[in-house]
């Protein structure tokens, strides 16, 4: 097969009614890595909103099981990529996800915006640090891809075209990004998690690289000093490099799941989709945090 080969492949099929073929083509065949760092990313960029960052952190599900965490939302996510909407196993993740989010008290804008970070974060990753840029259809199927999914999860409103989804992203961010001690919490035990994946001694530049890709809104969202221009330009030009080498090697044969990653550590024996993700804690009726004009759960008599 030739480098362009799948990307002729790709730009025969239809964006709208392909959008899953298209878009398991482009995740684990064209840029199984950039689209596992972009989704990292783009997860990440929530934690900049107060709302979803004070949450995230109420519930300890990213600062104390970190790893669990990182490991389940990767997991759900990519069961519906390589089975489907409508499979059972692409159905039971649907289930889990929903049955996760509607434990908490979280808005409809918000559920959208994250949706847009799936849609948008990777196309910019891509287009700045990837083996080639993405395509039209790639970014049109991704739109459509998501919207699906937004539509299993019961949210409204939600943008039509790439471009929709873009400007709700620069709006949302634009209007709401700013600086909170949940939101920061959760910053600093996601970079630590992501150092945790290699030596220890490696840990303290490695948190420093990871910052040094992070752009001027997040840096001040999460009051993290301006890396130096050295470090920011060294760090950028490895990982342009890098898509440079990549686009030099042969196309990949074989698909690349996100549930392949060496960064996925919490089940070395397998697991079960009904099982991934959090539930409520024994005990507890309802939400384990405050609700907007409520009250935090009671225990149960």
């Amino acid at each position: 097969m030739k480098r362009f080969e799948r990307l002729e492949q790709i730009r025969r099929l239809d964006p709208e009614r392909d959008f899953l073929e298209i878009y398991r083509l482009t995740t684990t065949f064209e840029f199984p890595w950039d689209y596992t760092r972009a989704l990292e990313l783009a997860l990440y960029r929530t934690y900049a909103v107060p709302s979803i960052g004070r949450l995230l952190a109420q519930t300890a599900e990213l600062t104390d099981r970190t790893q669990k965490r990182y490991d389940d939302t990767a997991l759900l996510l990519d069961t519906i990529v390589e089975h489907g909407f409508g499979s059972d196993e692409g159905r039971t993740a649907i289930r889990r996800i929903n049955q996760m989010h509607r434990s908490y008290d979280i808005s409809d804008d918000d559920m959208r915006y994250v949706l847009c970070t799936f849609v948008v974060v990777p196309k910019r990753w891509i287009d700045t640090y990837g083996w080639r840029r993405l395509s039209r259809h790639e970014s049109s199927a991704a739109a459509a891809y998501y919207r699906t999914l937004g539509q299993h999860m019961g949210i409204k409103e939600i943008p039509g075209s790439y471009e929709e989804f873009e400007k709700c992203l620069d709006d949302y961010e634009e209007a709401h990004f700013d600086w909170d001690q949940g939101g920061r919490s959760v910053s600093d035990a996601t970079l630590d998690l992501m150092a945790s994946w290699y030596p220890s001694p490696l840990a303290p530049m490695l948190r420093k690289a990871t910052v040094a890709l992070l752009d001027e809104p997040l840096l001040r969202a999460f009051r993290y000093d301006e890396p130096d221009a050295v470090t920011r330009s060294v760090v950028r030009g490895a990982v342009r490099l890098r898509g440079r080498a990549v686009r030099l090697m042969p196309p990949r044969r074989t698909p690349h799941y996100a549930r392949q990653n060496r960064e996925i550590k919490g089940y070395p024996d397998g697991y079960e989709i009904a099982e991934l993700g959090s539930f409520p804690v024994p005990g507890v009726r309802g939400c384990p945090v405050p609700h907007k004009g409520g009250s935090a759960a009671t225990p149960v008599e």
